[in-house]
């Protein structure tokens, strides 16, 4: 009888597939209303699903999308980064300036090394950004929104002090290789694309298969749970601003060489859609939940909806006030899917 009985309720509490994994994400909900949307618009534009615009927005959300990557892993442990687009102007800033300086001095000892050095010069600095930031959340307990909205300033004002304001282009003989290699193509896509893939295949691997991305997913869930297991919580904090500022800064660079320039001004006000693309693909800012996948499909869908309005010939203007719309709704389904499962 009470085997019986067991069998009669042995369903319940049995969720449906939609219910679990990754259907059960706000990354998969974000995804279908992105297919929604792209459906919407090859019918309302004939131009949308084109070669060439589709080329366009493959570009454009790669500008964005390996600097979100980085400042994805950094909401998963429940951290926040708002310098990242002043890092990619300083960076991008420091590498043309570094290739200029050399050109100036004659120093060429071999093909290629002034844009290696001065690859390294930008990304060297672009990671001592995130280890000040890093060390500053980590080691001397700061918070981590006031600190680096410090930092968005610092690093700012350093990019004006060191171009007096104007912008910088690349210089010297090794200044076609980096147009290409930041702005060409590769079997017929853009290289930025091609960059990004590589990215986000390098960061699914660091969080699923490694023991480093449980610790990261363990310091957004429970900090304290975190060390008493034994997670080093600071190192790994500070390597993750590291990671962040160094996909900013690569991301920075790409952005000068598509531009040919590197403006002062540069990525202003990115931080604010880099991190709206993170949290519509599905970081939570509490910490403890996020990945690459929803981060690409977030730049996506900000990008889609950009092109669409500029397609429909739409007031530009409007897409501020749209994206924070698809932050609020996209807030709100997470909100009431947990209440559900929960």
């Amino acid at each position: 009888m009470m085997a019986e009985t067991v069998q009669n309720f042995s369903n319940v509490r049995r969720t449906r597939f939609w219910q679990r994994g990754f259907l059960a994400s706000q990354t998969a909900y974000v995804g279908l209303a992105l297919i929604v949307l792209i459906v919407v618009m090859s019918f309302a534009s004939p131009n949308f699903l084109s070669a060439g615009n589709i080329s366009n927005i493959t570009r454009n959300f790669s500008f964005i999308a390996i600097a979100t990557l980085g400042i994805t892993l950094v909401i998963i442990t429940g951290g926040i980064d708002l310098s990242v687009g002043s890092t990619m102007a300083l960076t991008a800033t420091t590498t043309s300036l570094t290739m200029v300086t050399l050109n100036n001095a004659g120093f060429y000892p071999f093909p290629g090394s002034a844009l290696i050095i001065s690859l390294l010069a930008g990304l060297a600095t672009a990671g001592i950004i995130g280890f000040a930031n890093g060390f500053a959340i980590a080691k001397l307990k700061l918070s981590p929104f006031v600190t680096t909205l410090g930092t968005l300033s610092i690093v700012r004002g350093l990019t004006y002090v060191a171009t007096f304001g104007r912008g910088t282009a690349p210089a010297g003989p090794d200044k076609e290789l980096f147009l290409a290699l930041t702005s060409g193509k590769l079997a017929g896509m853009p290289i930025s694309f091609v960059y990004l893939i590589i990215a986000a295949f390098a960061m699914w691997v660091a969080l699923n298969h490694t023991a480093w991305g449980r610790h990261v997913y363990a310091i957004g869930g429970n900090e304290a749970a975190g060390k008493l297991t034994g997670v080093a919580v600071d190192r790994v904090k500070i390597q993750v601003y590291v990671i962040c500022a160094l996909a900013a800064g690569f991301n920075g660079i790409i952005i000068s060489g598509w531009l040919g320039s590197a403006p002062a001004n540069l990525a202003t006000a990115y931080e604010l859609t880099i991190i709206a693309a993170a949290v519509i693909g599905g970081a939570n800012l509490a910490g403890g939940i996020g990945g690459a996948s929803g981060a690409i499909i977030g730049c996506i869908l900000i990008e889609v909806i950009r092109n669409g309005l500029v397609l429909a010939r739409v007031d530009p203007y409007w897409q501020q006030t749209l994206v924070g719309c698809i932050i609020v709704a996209a807030v709100l389904v997470d909100r009431f899917r947990s209440l559900r499962s929960g």
